[in-house]
């Protein structure tokens, strides 16, 4: 097992790894950036280095600043969380270089699924069910035209290196199409600096369900049930849960198989997400694959038993997996809120401050994963996520009521906060029948500002 490890992120996420390692017995060292120097996770590591100013060029993202952290402090291995540097190919190289152990899969593996279009087509090959359009990146409209011609409106344009819900255009019709593709390039080359993109037909009121994979050095490869992560604004995830409450045995254990061909295909290491479009026809297409730990992981650790992010440290020190596919039972029902310092009645607008008052309830089957505290003062240099409820229960219809018992009692005083949406979720038709898709909440929104504009 290793003796210390850097962790490459800041807020919940790095709070989480911390507390698996230290019950694993592992030292760990925290990164900072100026304006973190504050965070809980500075304040629990065993050691804390800052590796920049408060922009994430300088800190988070600064590859330089953070070897150098991990050589300095004796790190032998980077565990890089969600987002930042966690599905960046050269940072895994350059820590494998260092002779430093990257937690996570190979830079083959991050640089072949981090391809949406070149994903697309091995999976493909290997049987996966995809959906259809380009067989590559599509570089010029005449192609793109001919592309739209054969599969029909509506249809995707999708940045190759996307994530996030960003370079996604939708087009409706042909007038459409040119200032869609050069709209969905040019969005590519500013988040992502590539501009190439790739079409697909577009499929209505579908679900998103991932399943989570593990694999490990020794040739295991298991599937950990599905999570269905459809309820969403502007394509990020907002309410997550598992099961799905449309899943059937049967449709499981084809998307979970399909799951597994897709790692073997790519020969995946250590844990992911495939990711997976369900139509109203209960058909399912892979649309990508996630080489991280997911935000949304710890439903799957409720309903399974089983800590991934301890499960990670240990794959990645080359012990196989402690569990076989026939292990994987599910249990209950588990329900996660992202809780975001955001005003949704000024279009969600981002929120910074001191929490003056905090109160997170508790009891039985309920789990708050968070980095703030009373007298935390929430920066608005990053991600706006305060933390994630959690919830478990026997069955879907308890779970709905502790999660509202949850957004009722909850206290977060000083900042806004997305609190009171979620409860206006959970508390409708669509979300209490489980008879949701990806556009659902978009749709409650129009419906909303149709009523308000009377």
């Amino acid at each position: 097992m290793f003796n210390k490890v850097l962790i490459a992120n800041r807020g919940e996420i790095a709070v989480r790894i911390i507390r698996a390692c230290r019950e694993l017995g592992i030292s760990t060292l925290a990164i900072v950036s100026e304006a973190d120097r504050d965070s809980l996770h500075a304040y629990i590591a065993d050691d804390v280095v800052c590796v920049g100013t408060a922009p994430s060029s300088d800190s988070y993202l600064n590859i330089q600043n953070i070897l150098s952290a991990a050589v300095i402090k004796g790190a032998d291995a980077i565990h890089p969380g969600f987002g930042f540097l966690s599905e960046n190919a050269e940072f895994a190289e350059i820590c494998n270089e260092c002779n430093i152990t990257f937690i996570g899969p190979t830079p083959e593996n991050i640089r072949l699924l981090g391809d949406k279009a070149m994903a697309k087509q091995t999976m493909k090959n290997a049987n996966v069910p995809t959906i259809p359009g380009s067989d590559g990146e599509v570089t010029e409209i005449d192609e793109a035209t001919a592309i739209a011609e054969s599969i029909g409106f509506p249809l995707l344009i999708k940045a190759a290196a996307g994530g996030g819900g960003r370079g996604i255009r939708i087009v409706q019709n042909k007038d459409e199409l040119v200032p869609a593709f050069e709209a969905a390039k040019a969005e590519a080359v500013a988040c992502f600096g590539y501009g190439g993109v790739y079409i697909e037909k577009y499929l209505k009121n579908t679900r998103h369900v991932e399943f989570q994979i593990f694999a490990d050095n020794h040739g295991n490869i298991v599937h950990l049930g599905e999570r269905d992560c459809s309820l969403q604004r502007r394509n990020q995830k907002i309410i997550e849960e598992t099961p799905c409450p449309v899943m059937t045995e049967k449709l499981r254990q084809e998307m979970g198989n399909s799951a597994i061909r897709a790692a073997k295909a790519v020969g995946y290491r250590n844990t992911g997400t495939v990711e997976f479009l369900l139509d109203e026809d209960m058909n399912f297409y892979f649309m990508e694959m996630n080489t991280r730990i997911q935000v949304e992981h710890p439903i799957t650790e409720m309903v399974t038993g089983i800590d991934l992010v301890k499960e990670q440290i240990a794959v990645a020190a080359g012990k196989p997996l402690s569990f076989g596919q026939k292990d994987i039972v599910l249990r209950g029902h588990s329900i996660e809120c992202r809780i975001n310092a955001e005003n949704p009645s000024k279009n969600f607008m981002p929120s910074g401050g001191t929490i003056n008052v905090l109160h997170v309830p508790g009891g039985n089957g309920i789990r708050f994963d968070s980095h703030i505290y009373q007298g935390y003062k929430v920066p608005t240099n990053y991600d706006s996520m305060l933390g994630k409820a959690i919830v478990w229960a026997r069955t879907r219809d308890e779970a709905i009521a502790k999660m509202n018992g949850f957004m009722t009692e909850a206290v977060i005083e000083g900042i806004d906060t997305n609190i009171s949406f979620h409860t206006e979720i959970i508390d409708s038709k669509f979300f209490r029948s489980g008879k949701y898709h990806t556009k659902s909440i978009e749709e409650m929104l129009k419906v909303k500002e149709k009523v308000k504009k009377k």
